[in-house]
């Protein structure tokens, strides 16, 4: 019997990651498929009447063995992968894809669920139970489940095709991060890298088989604090070349046929299923409902944030050129970084360098565990009893103040090869009932911090530590859900509703009260002076202007892409720049290609999308208001936003969610205020 498709016989259930083998996955995934495919003609042959709980609550359970099998394969696929995983992929993806076309274009099982969504009104169905219904009538009408024989055909050919080029557009970057590295031998080039991260730098390159000599790759960890110290500038204009032209350099891993075809093929499907574009499709299941309320809302957010980016890059020009630096004109992306750093110590007198002592990861860890024990008495306790994916995943149980189970949660902190860039938060298995048992989550936070060197523990930027505090929002997310059914628990929410509780989360990171739970200095135990905490406040919305303005031009990108008809799209570079121009305040690159390896919108599930960061930054600077003013552990707040938020997953419309939370709904004004944009 195939191991993935056997109970686990580990702590709590959790994947047996030391006896799976990748010669599992293909077996495992095809009998899961021929177990799902009997259960679902059990409901179509079931000669009885069609009811709720025949039909949706029997659908519900179809499948858990493959959703077990693609959790851990697409998991280990983004974390761990290698070469024959990325080649498992190639077959293993179309068959999801085909698997799922094949429920959502099954007309005698829509035919059965259409019977019972005709007669919802009299059915007495309770909240969750109708959000199920409606989730699962348009999940089949979404998909083409009123089309013709020829076009459902059509909208099979498209899905798989989507599928394998996501894939191949992942791949194509992953490839790309691991074939560049820069080796340096002459160690005056490193002039103005901080001691740690030279000795990262020493330990890159030993790793990468160039020891006694120093490397950059084009990993967060490593990319980031090079072009934000390195003094020398023609080195800080070589890795940001390289970096912002990944996957778009005419040969076998460029990505610039791959978006064109995403684009038209998601263009294609929309209109086969009736929609205007790709946008249109996507946001009727959004709380923004329409591109036309997206692209309001983007062109408010660029009218209040330009003229504030325009004069703090008005200021950062001129204190280059004070300070030796390229003139005003001469001012390019490559010095944003390097000198935005210079003039935020000045200004503030705190820099990174400065913060990353009182910043050990452990003791960040500590910190983000103390807070949800403080707002939700959960308590995490280290288990090494259950199994991992490498020995640098922790895994942890986690307990309520009762010591009552709740969750499983893993930690993966460290960047290494086979692993995709970012940080993300995802689950093995989500929380759901069955029968009366309470069946809890196992969850998992996945990021690229810089490792331990021979002689410093892993420091972390304070942009670091609110991106754990940010992804230990998601997991609180997918921990404290307390719902009836599985597609409806955890974070599995409207795509604007998903960043609200790892946003929010975020704001904790600035506070004296938080801070003084873990922030000590790695070598002498000091508590980060107070002035640092004012200074860090203080400093929260430099060049907020330009970051407002980054994300814009992100969303903008996105929505270009997406809204509308992209068929006359001929030059992927032409019209990125076109579609990103209104946010600029920069001059652009030539051979900069966004598009090429923006994995949020051509590999995640962002795509006309990416708006929901900022539109979840309002709802999260609104929410945290309802903190600041009770006090920032308030359990009666902290206790209402569990009940109203984090427990009730997408089992209500997200709106009602947030009004039941708050009492109203939200407004901008919060986070332009906190933002100082107003």
């Amino acid at each position: 019997m195939n191991i993935l498709l056997t109970k686990f016989e580990t702590p709590f259930e959790t994947t047996p990651f030391d006896k799976v083998s990748n010669a599992d996955f293909l077996p495992a995934l095809k009998e899961a498929i021929d177990i799902a495919k009997a259960q679902i003609t059990k409901i179509k042959s079931n000669p009885e009447k069609p009811t709720f709980n025949n039909v949706c609550e029997a659908l519900e359970e179809v499948g858990k063995e493959v959703k077990t099998v693609a959790g851990v394969f697409f998991n280990l696929h983004s974390a761990e992968s290698n070469d024959e995983l990325q080649n498992i992929a190639k077959e293993f993806s179309p068959m999801m894809t085909e698997y799922y076309n094949d429920i959502s274009l099954d007309l005698e099982l829509f035919e059965k669920i259409k019977v019972v969504y005709d007669q919802k009104d009299s059915l007495n169905l309770t909240e969750e139970e109708m959000m199920l219904l409606t989730k699962q009538y348009k999940s089949f009408t979404r998909n083409g489940a009123l089309l013709n024989d020829s076009d459902k055909e059509k909208l099979r050919e498209i899905s798989k095709e989507l599928s394998s080029l996501s894939l191949e557009f992942g791949d194509h970057v992953l490839e790309e991060t691991k074939k560049y590295i820069k080796v340096i031998d002459d160690e005056s080039l490193l002039a103005g890298l901080p001691e740690g991260l030279k000795e990262a730098a020493a330990l890159k390159a030993k790793e990468k088989g160039h020891e006694g000599k120093w490397a950059f790759t084009l990993e967060y960890p490593s990319y980031v604090p090079a072009t934000t110290y390195l003094d020398n500038r023609e080195l800080r204009e070589e890795l940001y070349r390289a970096f912002t032209s990944k996957a778009s350099k005419d040969d076998d891993l460029d990505n610039q046929e791959i978006v064109k075809k995403i684009a038209n093929l998601r263009f294609e499907k929309a209109k086969l299923l009736g929609y205007d574009s790709h946008a249109h499709f996507v946001l009727e299941e959004r709380m923004a409902e329409a591109p036309a309320k997206v692209e309001e809302f983007l062109k408010n957010l660029l009218d209040k944030a330009k003229p504030v980016a325009i004069k703090e890059m008005e200021e950062l020009k001129a204190f280059a050129s004070e300070n030796g630096g390229p003139s005003a004109d001469e001012f390019m992306p490559w010095d944003y970084a390097y000198y935005a750093e210079k003039l935020k110590l000045q200004k503030f007198n705190l820099d990174d360098e400065l913060l990353k002592p009182y910043f050990k990861l452990e003791n960040v860890i500590k910190g983000v565990f103390g807070v949800a024990n403080k707002l939700f008495g959960l308590k995490f306790k280290k288990r090494r009893d259950i199994p991992v994916y490498h020995d640098e995943v922790m895994a942890y149980e986690v307990l309520d103040e009762n010591d009552r189970h709740v969750s499983v949660f893993y930690a993966d902190f460290f960047p290494r090869e086979g692993k995709r860039a970012g940080a993300w938060m995802t689950s093995y298995r989500e929380q759901h009932l069955s029968g009366k048992n309470d069946i809890r989550p196992h969850v998992s936070i996945v990021c690229n911090f810089t490792k331990p060197t021979e002689t410093k523990p892993s420091l972390l930027t304070f942009n670091e530590v609110t991106t754990l505090f940010h992804e230990f929002g998601h997991a609180l997310h997918g921990m404290l859900s307390k719902v009836k059914y599985e597609s409806l628990s955890g974070t599995n929410v409207y795509w604007d509703f998903v960043e609200l509780p790892s946003q929010v989360l975020e704001n904790w990171a600035y506070e004296k009260e938080c801070l003084d739970l873990f922030a000590k200095h790695y070598e002498t135990g000091e508590k980060i002076p107070e002035e640092y905490i004012q200074r860090l406040k203080d400093s929260a919305n430099f060049h907020e202007g330009r970051s407002t303005l980054r994300q814009l031009s992100f969303g903008l990108l996105d929505m270009s892409w997406h809204n509308g008809n992209p068929t006359e799209i001929k030059d992927v570079v032409k019209h990125e720049k076109e579609a990103m121009a209104p946010a600029e305040v920069l001059p652009t690159i030539e051979e900069s290609v966004m598009s090429c390896s923006f994995g949020h919108i051509f590999q995640g599930g962002y795509s006309a999308g990416y708006y929901s960061y900022k539109w979840a930054e309002v709802l999260d600077a609104d929410a945290f208001e309802a903190f600041k003013e009770t006090g920032i552990f308030n359990k009666e707040t902290a206790e209402s936003f569990r009940d109203n938020i984090l427990a009730k997953g997408g089992s209500l419309h997200p709106m009602e969610l947030y009004k039941n939370f708050r009492g109203k709904e939200p407004t901008p004004e919060a986070l332009l205020k906190r933002a100082g944009l107003l």
